[in-house]
Formats: C-alpha cells, structure tokens, sequence
C-alpha cells in the first residue's frame, strides 16, 4: 500500500508539476477569508469576489469593525452568505481579541478561530505559512477513497490514514496534485480511465470510459494536452 501510494504521488507530480492553491491572495488573512467563502462555492466564483472584498477590508480590524450588511453584498454571490458573514467578523474580532490582528501559524490556535475546520486550517498552514498539511476537501476524499487508500469518510480520519502512506513534506503538493486531478481527469461520475496517468496502479481503473479517445474527451484545464501525451507513454 505505501508503495503504490507513493508511486501513483511520483506520478502526479509529473502529471502536473506546477500545483498551487487555486485561491487567490497575498497576505494569510486573505487566504482565511478566501478559504470561508469557499465552501460550497467554487474557486472560481471565489475569485471573482475577492478583489473588491480585499480591497475594501485589509486587516483583521476591517472585518471585525464591518458593517454586517455591506459585507454580506460582497460575498453574497459564494452562498450562505450570511453564516459565512458571520464567521468572517467572528474571525476578525478573534484575531483582534488573542493574535494582535494577525493570523496564528499553527494547528491548534487555527481551529479555535470562527470559520476554522482542519481543512481551513491546513489549506492555510500549507500555503500561507509552508507548514505542511493535508486537506481533505471533497475531492480529495473522493480520489484516495477510489485508490483505496483508505476507506474511511471522516476527514480527520482520512487525513490522518494518508499522512500514515505519505512523507510530511509532500503533505501539501499531494493536497494539490490530488485537487488537480480530481478536477481535471478524475471526476465524480465519468473518470477519464482510458487516459488517466495512474491507471496502472488504480484499483478503481474501468470506472470510467477505457477508450483514449473516449476519455480524453473528458479531461479539463490548461494542462490537458500535457496529461495525454504523458497518458499516452
């Protein structure tokens, strides 16, 4: 299992060698924010939001002084907007409160913030602070579930049976190269099995179209023509 689990990791590093949060921001702050929005909402969407939201609250002290029903116009586009209203004053009054307006850089003062799970808390460690973590997000959960990596449903548990098969310091490209291709080749309902990179080592290989031409129908992103020459060595 380690073995193959590091093997098909090896592989993903070469399917997409330049991962990176799909979030946009600067400074932690804006990646916390960026991360609350995210929820039930696409990146994308995310984005789209962020630039004005950004520039009208810099720091913890903006978010935790807003105005609730000028914040909610901002970010009312992501959904559930309200809570996530909520959660975002509530996080700038608690960096104000305990952190001096600045967001801590370890686990466990992460999760005592309003808006914060392990998976916000590691998708900010990981790429605001270079601490390394796994984030269990939906697809990610998905994929490794698929590999039969694990077969639990708890995130905290499939966190922690991953990081069990992984090196620490892949934690957070493996986080990445997982989101990559769970996006791009592996989707929910038709994986691209015929053109997938890691169909020799996949337990789950036929759960999806066999045919190359058939799935490379199916691949997404701008590294598409990369992933089926490399699918096609």
């Amino acid at each position: 299992m380690v073995r193959r689990a590091r093997r098909m990791n090896r592989r993903l590093g070469e399917a997409f060698p330049h991962v990176y949060c799909e979030l946009d921001f600067s400074t932690p702050l804006e990646l916390s924010v960026a991360t609350i929005l995210s929820a039930q909402c696409t990146d994308v969407r995310v984005n789209q939001v962020t630039p004005a939201l950004f520039a009208r609250y810099r720091t913890a002290a903006d978010y935790a002084g807003a105005d609730r029903t000028e914040l909610e116009e901002y970010i009312r586009t992501t959904g559930f907007y309200r809570n996530k209203a909520n959660s975002i004053i509530g996080l700038g009054q608690a960096l104000m409160e305990r952190f001096d307006g600045e967001v801590p850089d370890n686990m466990a003062d992460l999760v005592s913030l309003p808006g914060f799970g392990r998976k916000t808390a590691n998708v900010v460690l990981g790429n605001a602070f270079d601490v390394p973590g796994i984030t269990v997000d939906t697809h990610f959960g998905r994929l490794v579930r698929r590999w039969r990596w694990t077969e639990e449903e708890d995130p905290v548990k499939v966190e922690r049976a991953v990081g069990e098969l992984i090196p620490r310091k892949e934690w957070t490209l493996l986080s990445h190269r997982v989101i990559f291709h769970g996006r791009r080749v592996c989707h929910a309902k038709k994986p691209a099995c015929g053109v997938c990179v890691l169909a020799k080592d996949c337990p789950s290989f036929g759960a999806g179209p066999t045919d190359p031409a058939t799935a490379a129908a199916l691949v997404k992103g701008p590294e598409t023509e990369h992933l089926l020459d490399l699918a096609g060595r």
